[in-house]
């Protein structure tokens, strides 16, 4: 029972935390939403996984709870590298630019010097 209570502490907390990132990634906060609610809903009615599980072919409700999970961590993943890579490209972008304004203004200074 203590278990319970913990485990939806923290979950609540999880849902409290996709609700205010909702503004900024809408995708990934549903999801990590959806699957607090899954979580709660799971940590109460823990016969319910077995049942969903045995469903859809998984022998038990853990292996269930722990497939979902794996597939809901990759796509966090998935979500975390592309917004590196996009920070990256722009950095990049940004000191391509400014290499360039240095350059002109490099240029630019040498041939006022030399008039």
């Amino acid at each position: 029972m203590i278990a319970q209570f913990v485990l939806s502490a923290l979950l609540l907390g999880i849902l409290g935390y996709a609700l205010i990132a909702a503004r900024r990634t809408r995708f990934v906060s549903t999801l990590i939403g959806l699957a607090a609610l899954a979580g709660l809903y799971f940590v109460w009615q823990p016969n319910s996984a077995n049942e969903l599980a045995n469903w859809v072919g998984i022998g038990r409700g853990a292996d269930l709870v722990l497939y979902v999970w794996v597939v809901l961590s990759m796509l966090v993943g998935l979500n975390l590298h592309l917004r590196l890579r996009t920070q990256a490209d722009q950095t990049t972008r940004l000191a391509r630019a400014l290499a360039l304004l240095e350059a002109r203004k490099a240029s630019g200074d040498e041939t006022s010097a030399d008039r």
